[in-house]
C-alpha cells in the first residue's frame, strides 16, 4: 500500500532496534522487530507525556523534553525487541515490560554516560590544570576534545562487535526509509536504496553537537573547585541539550544550501560510524515501522 503521495514536511525519525527499527511519528510511535522464524512483529504506541505538549512548543525548553521522552520510549523498545527477537513463536502476547525494569535500565545508561563523557574528562582536565598553567579557555577546550575522544573511541570499539554492527545496519535502513519518506517517494525496497544512511536529524549528529555546544557553554562557567566543576557540567545538560536541539532542528530545516552541508559535514561524516548499509530484509523492517507510525497517525 502507499501511503505516500507527495513530499511531505513531518519530522519522523527513530532509532534501530535488535533485530528491529523503531519510527516516531507525531501522535504515536511504531516498533518493527524481525522474530527469528522470519516473520515481522509490530506494534505501535501512542506517545504519552500529554503534559509535556506545551512544553514541546518551548525553544530551547522543548529539547530536554524531546530527549528524556525519547529515552524513555527507546529504552522500553530496546529491551523490547531484545525480547521479541529471540521468541520463537509467532504470537504478540507477552510482550509486556516492567516499568520498574525500564526506569531502572534507563537510570542506569543516564548514570554511566553522564560519568563516562562529562564527569571523567572533567576530572582528567582538572588534573591537567593543577600540573600546568592553563586558561579558562583552553582548560575547556582540553575537556572538550578529551570529551570527543572518548565519544568516537566508543563509538569505534563497539562497532567492532557483530552484533552492534548488525544494529548500525538497521540504523541505516532506518535512515534511508526516513529519507524516502521525506521525499514523498512509495516504500519499496527499490526506492528506499537510492538515499544515503546519514541523516541530518540523526541521534549522533545531535550528540556531537552537544558536544561542541559543551565546550562554549563551559566557558561560561567553570568553578575553580572540583566538585563544584562537576556539578556545574550535570546542571548544565538540560541547558546544552536544549540550545544543541534547536541547532539540529535548524540545521535539518536548510540542510540543502551549501553553506548548510558545509557546516554539517562533520555531523554525516561522524555517522559512518553508526550507520550501515542494510540488507534488504533490514529495509523491509524498517518499511514496516514507518508505515505502522504512518497508519497510526492517521488514526489518531
Amino acid at each position: 500500500m502507499n501511503l505516500l503521495t507527495q513530499k511531505t514536511s513531518a519530522n519522523y525519525g527513530g532509532q534501530a532496534l535488535i533485530e528491529g527499527v523503531l519510527i516516531r511519528g507525531i501522535n504515536a510511535i511504531s516498533v518493527a522487530v524481525r522474530r527469528p522464524n522470519g516473520s515481522i512483529f509490530v506494534t505501535t504506541e501512542t506517545i504519552g507525556w500529554k503534559w509535556a505538549q506545551r512544553l514541546r512548543t518551548i525553544p530551547l525548553i522543548r529539547g530536554t523534553i524531546v530527549l528524556a521522552e525519547m529515552l524513555t520510549l527507546g529504552t522500553k523498545a530496546l529491551m523490547l525487541s531484545a525480547q521479541v527477537s529471540i521468541d520463537e513463536g509467532d504470537t504478540t502476547e507477552d510482550t509486556t515490560l516492567s516499568s520498574i525494569a525500564i526506569g531502572a535500565t534507563l537510570f542506569t545508561s543516564t548514570i554511566l554516560s553522564i560519568g563516562l563523557f562529562f564527569i571523567l574528562p572533567t576530572v582528567a582536565t582538572n588534573f591537567l590544570d593543577s600540573n600546568y598553567a592553563t586558561t579558562n579557555i583552553t582548560s575547556n577546550i582540553i575537556e572538550g576534545m578529551i570529551r570527543l575522544g572518548l565519544f568516537i573511541t566508543y563509538l569505534i570499539v563497539i562497532g567492532l562487535s557483530k552484533d552492534v554492527r548488525r544494529i548500525f545496519e538497521y540504523h541505516g535502513a532506518e535512515h534511508m526509509t526516513v529519507h524516502a519518506y521525506e521525499n514523498g517517494r512509495e516504500l519499496t525496497i527499490k526506492n528506499i536504496r537510492d538515499y544515503d544512511t546519514p541523516h541530518p536529524r540523526c541521534g549522533t549528529a545531535f550528540l556531537l553537537v552537544v558536544l561542541i555546544i559543551a565546550i562554549i557553554v563551559h566557558v561560561l562557567w567553570t568553578p575553580p573547585i572540583l566538585w563544584e566543576r562537576i556539578l556545574s557540567r550535570v546542571i548544565l545538560i538540560p541547558i546544552i541539550t536544549g540550545i544543541s536541539y534547536e541547532i539540529i532542528k535548524w540545521s535539518s530545516k536548510y540542510s540543502s544550501y551549501t553553506m548548510m552541508k558545509l557546516i554539517i559535514a562533520p555531523n554525516l561524516w561522524l555517522q559512518s560510524l553508526t550507520t550501515k548499509q542494510p540488507d534488504d530484509s533490514q529495509i523491509e523492517v524498517a518499511i514496516h515501522a514507518m508505515n505502522g507510525a504512518i497508519e497510526a497517525d492517521q488514526i489518531n
